[in-house]
């Protein structure tokens, strides 16, 4: 018996917020290799300030925020459906989809829903198998889950298990789908570091795939620096209990940026927190910590790097990438305070925990990426609320660069980034705090558009289902996909 077997509209709120600043300070000088960005595998909880509760208070009464749990929306989004969490009671995670179903991870395992009908989704099955992230993709009959928490064994039974021992497991994990009702646990692959996220390549008969891990230390047997490139995997479609690691490519020959003391307050590389790839295009971006990166996918199993870029004045933690529709621009995000702080307010500003849009200008290898601008949410947080840059997809409107993206406790914004040098909110949805006296984890982790509905994962509360009514996405409704892995970005026309 295989391991893998043996276990089946509101004000803008100007309120005081230096101490979650202080925070946010705290969290970049301990270093990538202190924290882990992504709330880790317990909810997150910080105290806050007698007077920030108060303000958090005073701007519930006024109206300025929602209240506790309170749901907001702008005029063209609409709320039309929740499931709370059932069985799996761990971190929300990232969101797949196939056809009816979405597929939901969750640190505890992931959830299948039926979403053809979008206002009343039912959960098909649900799969207990602990490793955070449990960052989840799917491609035909196969379903891939990342792990990048040290456990016992690959099994779906495994324990938590120090990284400084040598037997500890940490890599892919693979489930046939093709009954939605009883995946089954096919393959494992280890992988050095883990894979904290996973990237797709699908082909026809074999699928690639690029595991981003990072944070290596000389204590860890299985994750030694230096730790500069990603893991590719090849996954035989007919025989997926041959999946295995084929290369080690190195993105960083010189180390990638250094972080502090050189850079202050910038995450040192070593490794990628998540790449895109855009296979029509035979591209892919990087978001690899402390740089941002253009690659040649022409050979899959060898992803080449054609361009680089670092912010050492405003970005802490290169985090996502997301190219436009024609392959023209790439919107990266920076995790500011790795997810777990409150940094969407005035002392932060517009510029930090913000997404960063870039133009792709020249051809060949020829190609860079030209920084054009930030993105931030307009609308002010509260100190008890996390909040900051995270995942999103675009929004396929003919003519128009639009996309939705999660921020945490931020919720769910719309934006406009057809002028690179402009972008602005055209749509948003948001609960109130968590609380009024202390920063709990919580909001949308990933926030998607597939076939005509907005689909979002929120790490406390469950799976949303939204739907934008404008004129500058309707366009978008014709739009028909089989399948969406927003880090595989489709070919929308």
């Amino acid at each position: 018996m295989k391991p893998w077997e043996r276990s089946p509209q509101r004000r803008r709120y100007l309120g005081a917020a230096v101490a979650a600043f202080g925070l946010v300070a705290t969290l970049l000088a301990a270093g990538p290799a202190a924290a882990t960005p992504d709330p880790g595998d317990v909810p997150h909880q910080e105290t806050v300030t007698k007077g920030q509760r108060s303000d958090t208070r005073e701007a519930i009464d006024n109206g300025d925020i929602p209240g506790v749990d309170q749901v907001v929306h702008s005029d063209n989004v609409s709320h039309l459906s929740h499931i709370p969490k059932q069985d799996l009671k761990g971190t929300n995670s990232d969101l797949a989809f196939q056809g009816k179903y979405a597929f939901a991870g969750n640190y505890d395992g992931f959830v299948i829903y039926d979403i053809s009908r979008p206002k009343s989704p039912k959960i098909v099955s649900q799969v207990l198998c602990p490793g955070s992230q449990n960052d989840v993709s799917v491609s035909g009959d196969l379903l891939f889950l990342s792990t990048d928490s040290s456990r016992s064994d690959n099994s779906c039974t495994s324990t938590t298990q120090p990284a400084t021992e040598k037997s500890s497991w940490e890599g892919m994990k693979v489930f046939d789908i093709s009954d939605k009702r009883n995946p089954r646990y096919v393959a494992a692959v280890e992988t050095s570091c883990g894979s904290h996220t996973h990237t797709l390549v699908p082909e026809r008969k074999d699928v690639y795939i690029y595991v981003s891990s990072y944070a290596p230390s000389t204590t860890f047997p299985d994750c030694q620096p230096p730790h500069d490139g990603i893991s590719v995997i090849k996954v035989p479609r007919e025989s997926p209990e041959k999946a295995a690691v084929i290369d080690f490519p190195v993105l960083f020959p010189d180390g990638g940026n250094p972080g502090a003391p050189a850079n202050p307050g910038v995450s040192q590389t070593t490794g990628c927190h998540d790449l895109t790839t855009f296979p029509k295009l035979k591209l892919a971006a990087g978001a690899c910590m402390g740089d941002g990166i253009l690659l040649d996918i022409a050979d899959p199993a060898k992803p080449r790097v054609i361009d680089r870029v670092e912010d050492n004045v405003n970005f802490a933690f290169w985090h996502s990438a997301t190219f436009n529709e024609r392959g023209t621009k790439v919107v990266f995000t920076d995790e500011l305070g790795g997810g777990g702080a409150a940094t969407c307010n005035a002392e932060v500003g517009p510029n930090r925990g913000a997404d960063g849009i870039y133009d792709i200008v020249g051809k060949g290898d020829r190609r860079k990426l030209v920084f054009r601008s930030y993105y931030k949410i307009p609308r002010h947080q509260a100190d008890t609320e996390n909040c900051v840059a995270h995942n999103g997809s675009l929004i396929p409107a003919k003519g128009r660069d639009i996309m939705v993206q999660a921020w945490y406790q931020g919720g769910v914004s719309i934006w406009d980034f057809t002028d690179s040098d402009q972008p602005k909110e055209i749509g948003y949805f948001e609960r109130g705090p968590l609380s009024t006296d202390t920063l709990v984890t919580g909001g949308s982790w990933s926030a998607y558009y597939y076939n005509g509905y907005i689909y979002s994962n929120d790490i406390a509360k469950g799976f949303d289902v939204l739907k934008i009514d404008d004129r500058r996405t309707d366009s978008a409704a014709s739009v028909r996909l089989g399948e969406l892995n927003a880090q595989t970005q489709p070919d929308y026309r």
